[in-house]
């Protein structure tokens, strides 16, 4: 069984250096049915600028480096399957960092179960800047989405994502790889691939250290754009709105009549206001208990409402564009930046 990684990246040449040196540690499979992986980083970047980290590590890996400037991400990934060797292609962000044993959690899993498609969770290295750990806190726990991403038990059907998933090549193929969609394009290939029947699962302990970003500007954008695409999904994809899609928007609308609610209903506000400190307050001990940081436990709380307004924000704008004004190709979803 052979594995390839396919790994779209944009610049970022110091976080592509730390997911290479986290490789190097990799633990491999003892198995003899295991016969090795290589990586293929599909380069989108406005120059060379990645070209010289690749040869540092060509005597130790099998790397292939493909750069057509400012490609989208779908067309990298589909770019970087085409290049891909393997039985299963496996789809990193190039800003993730590898535990040692990933591999061996992948191999022994897809040996047993055999899935056709798979995916894994991300956390946060001890490494990450507290800001980075508050955001991977509020991207993860059930207070914020639900557990949607990533956790053991889900909710609904478990759609792998295209920071930790693996596919088999053939039905990657079969499915014509990721679509014309510039953001939720690895749930949107999820959905199909889960439509056509194939088997698709989760592995909990293939988890992989994912930074995300690092600023609050930065992340707001991004779950903007994810409440956004949601909308485009569901108009593409008949069944596929659950409530829990729904709740950061119910939550920003709350956040914002519970505020106003102050100027013609006293009892109104501190009704608000109550629930409100007692939202933040499971969040600050939760956050603070798993990541044993006060500190990050209190970013959490700015995180958390960072993460549900602006997915909130971003479900509302879309829907508004798509279902009032009409407009199928929504808003635009360029990448963040």
């Amino acid at each position: 069984m052979y594995f390839s990684f396919v790994i779209p990246t944009f610049n970022r040449e110091d976080e592509v250096t730390e997911l290479l040196e986290s490789v190097l540690k990799l633990e491999l499979p003892s198995n003899e049915k295991f016969e090795g992986f290589e990586f293929i980083f599909a380069d989108g970047s406005p120059t060379d600028i990645l070209a010289p980290i690749f040869p540092k590590y060509a005597n130790q890996l099998n790397i292939t480096h493909i750069h057509r400037p400012r490609l989208a991400i779908s067309p990298s990934r589909n770019l970087g399957a085409e290049h891909a060797k393997g039985d299963y292609i496996i789809f990193l962000d190039s800003d993730v960092i590898l535990p040692q044993e990933y591999l061996i959690k992948v191999f022994e899993n897809v040996l047993i179960e055999d899935w056709d498609s798979f995916g894994g969770p991300d956390a946060a290295h001890e490494s990450f800047t507290p800001l980075q750990r508050a955001i991977s806190y509020s991207m993860t726990s059930y207070f914020t989405t639900g557990g949607i991403r990533g956790q053991q038990k889900q909710i609904h059907q478990y759609n792998p994502r295209g920071f930790n998933m693996g596919i088999k090549k053939n039905i990657f193929n079969e499915m014509d790889g990721y679509s014309d969609f510039v953001c939720g394009e690895d749930i949107e290939l999820s959905i199909r691939v889960i439509k056509a029947g194939n088997k698709v699962g989760l592995i909990p302990k293939a988890h992989v250290y994912h930074k995300r970003r690092n600023t609050i500007k930065s992340f707001f954008r991004q779950v903007y754009r994810f409440g956004a695409a949601r909308i485009n999904i569901a108009y593409r994809h008949e069944g596929q709105m659950k409530l829990t899609h729904m709740f950061p928007s119910a939550f920003f609308l709350f956040l914002l009549f519970g505020t106003i609610s102050w100027f013609f209903m006293l009892e109104l506000f501190l009704l608000y206001l109550l629930f409100v400190v007692l939202y933040t307050t499971l969040i600050l001990i939760d956050s603070t208990i798993k990541n044993k940081s006060l500190k990050i436990g209190v970013l959490s709380i700015l995180t958390s409402i960072t993460q549900l307004c602006g997915y909130g924000i971003g479900f509302l704008s879309n829907f508004y564009v798509v279902h009032i004004l009409k407009k199928r190709e929504g808003i635009s979803l360029g990448a963040s930046k």
